[in-house]
């Protein structure tokens, strides 16, 4: 009885654990798939080199007489609860960025708005004009970014939108606070 019970461990022991390294490989898989190695690069890279640590290990395992894979099916199974993990991070860093970049839109078309509403309160003059002729056209080229940040939202390309947003909203920013200093300027020499 006692070499049968002994021979049964070394086997369950000694038999590599497939269907731990299947779920391992399908939660990583599926962890992947949901964006993790863009949205939580370095979580991703700990499951993946967890991942390959073990499977080396099982391959040294494999050369012994006397297997036993009892840590490995322990790993695999850490491995599989990481993944997940890993797979929720990514998931919410996504729901993140999207809320992140509809703010920034809206704000991106406020500055918009208002560095066109300051564009008519500008000083013409000789070269008043032709500054403002420069600004007018680089407040369209950031609504041509606005519209193309909003194409690629859509297609769910969220980091590089995040950042055309960004240049989108230094320009505009940039347009904006040069457009109050020169008003600004203007109206205290009019003694306003």
């Amino acid at each position: 009885m006692l070499l049968i019970f002994a021979t049964t461990m070394l086997i369950s022991c000694g038999k590599i654990p497939q269907a731990e390294i299947d779920q391992a490989k399908t939660a990583i898989e599926a962890a992947e798939a949901s964006g993790a190695a863009t949205y939580v690069p370095d979580a991703f890279a700990v499951v993946k080199d967890s991942m390959n640590s073990v499977l080396q290990s099982i391959e040294v395992e494999k050369s012994k007489f006397f297997r036993n894979y009892k840590d490995a099916k322990e790993a695999l199974v850490g491995i599989t609860a990481m993944a997940g993990d890993v797979k929720g991070k990514s998931e919410a860093r996504q729901e993140e960025l999207k809320a992140e970049i509809q703010t920034a839109m809206t704000n991106v078309q406020a500055l918009i708005d208002e560095d066109k509403q300051l564009l008519t309160k500008a000083p013409r003059g000789k070269e008043g004009t032709a500054a403002l002729k420069a600004i007018k056209d680089d407040i369209t080229v950031i609504e041509g970014s606005l519209a193309e940040a909003k194409t690629m939202f859509e297609g769910g390309e969220l980091l590089a939108t995040v950042d055309k947003l960004n240049a989108a909203k230094d320009k505009a920013t940039a347009i904006n606070n040069e457009l109050k200093e020169v008003i600004a300027k203007y109206n205290k020499a009019r003694g306003k």
